[in-house]
């Protein structure tokens, strides 16, 4: 399992980058999982997403404390104390950053493992606004490994959905390889792009009888008849009756016996709750006024 943590501000696109990853990764064959988390809602205030992506099912979903990959979109939030950006980073995390200074700017304070580019500057150059959504998207598929390909799909897919035009699409895609192709892929623990194996699984049910209570063998209630308590009784149309046994399970009392593999009313214990007549799925179960 591979946690990746987009850290940027409103406007930059990091939900968006989030997205496409998730998605590149889901086109490679493997299981993916992204969602943002939005603070004030306004242009500028600090935006943070995630994106899990793994060979397996992914069975938890929440904050991500421990990147693997940090992407940081906008250096200022470096200096922001509330926000800290690299809290959780380990020694063994990858994190980029978005900047025009030199790497050791940052080396001293975040370790080795730190990538610069100046992804502002190609996001202008490429889509003349400082649009980071695509291009952080890009870089972050690259760290991953998984292969450009399904990262140009993924764009196309994302930005089609919210309405942009082809041309705004086929510069952003443009600007996605940039980003990919602007970073070497680093090692980390590696994730296969693969198709999934198909798995066939057969449940087995076992018989009803195993955990269906029987009240009438219990102290002397076998000798209290309380078939006299209904006013309708169920009546069992076997030519409709498919021996689904619901109403053999769903029956409170078990006044319903199993017998030759069809369903039987003891009526002597019968209290008339028509709980069988609710559940049959096939109107198997008639409901008839007593005395009738």
């Amino acid at each position: 399992m591979i946690k990746v943590r987009f850290h940027g501000r409103g406007g930059q696109g990091m939900k968006t980058s989030s997205r496409i990853l998730g998605t590149a990764a889901f086109l490679s064959g493997l299981y993916a999982q992204d969602f943002p988390i939005y603070g004030a809602e306004r242009r500028g205030a600090p935006v943070v997403a995630f994106t899990v992506i793994s060979e397996e099912p992914i069975l938890e979903r929440g904050y991500i404390f421990d990147p693997d990959i940090l992407l940081i979109s906008d250096e200022t939030l470096l200096l922001d104390k509330q926000t800290d950006p690299t809290k959780g980073v380990s020694k063994e995390s990858i994190v980029f950053i978005n900047s025009s200074k030199n790497k050791k700017h940052f080396e001293e304070r975040i370790g080795k493992k730190v990538i610069v580019e100046d992804l502002t500057q190609i996001a202008l150059e490429t889509l003349g606004r400082p649009i980071l959504s695509t291009l952080i998207a890009g870089v972050a598929t690259k760290l991953v490994g998984i292969k450009q390909k399904y990262l140009e799909e993924a764009v196309k897919e994302e930005l089609e959905q919210i309405g942009i035009s082809e041309e705004i699409i086929r510069k952003n895609v443009l600007a996605a390889t940039v980003g990919y192709n602007k970073v070497q892929e680093v090692k980390i623990e590696k994730i296969r792009s693969l198709e999934p194996e198909v798995k066939v699984v057969e449940i087995e049910y076992d018989n009803p009888e195993i955990s269906t209570p029987v009240i009438s063998f219990v102290a002397n209630s076998y000798l209290k008849k309380t078939g006299t308590w209904r006013v309708f009784k169920p009546v069992i149309n076997y030519q409709k009756c498919k021996s689904c046994r619901l109403c053999y399970v769903y029956c409170p009392e078990s006044a319903i016996k199993w017998e030759n593999n069809f369903p039987v009313v003891d009526y002597e214990n019968c209290k008339g709750c028509l709980i069988c007549a609710q559940e049959c799925p096939l109107k198997a179960i008639e409901t008839t006024r007593e005395g009738e």
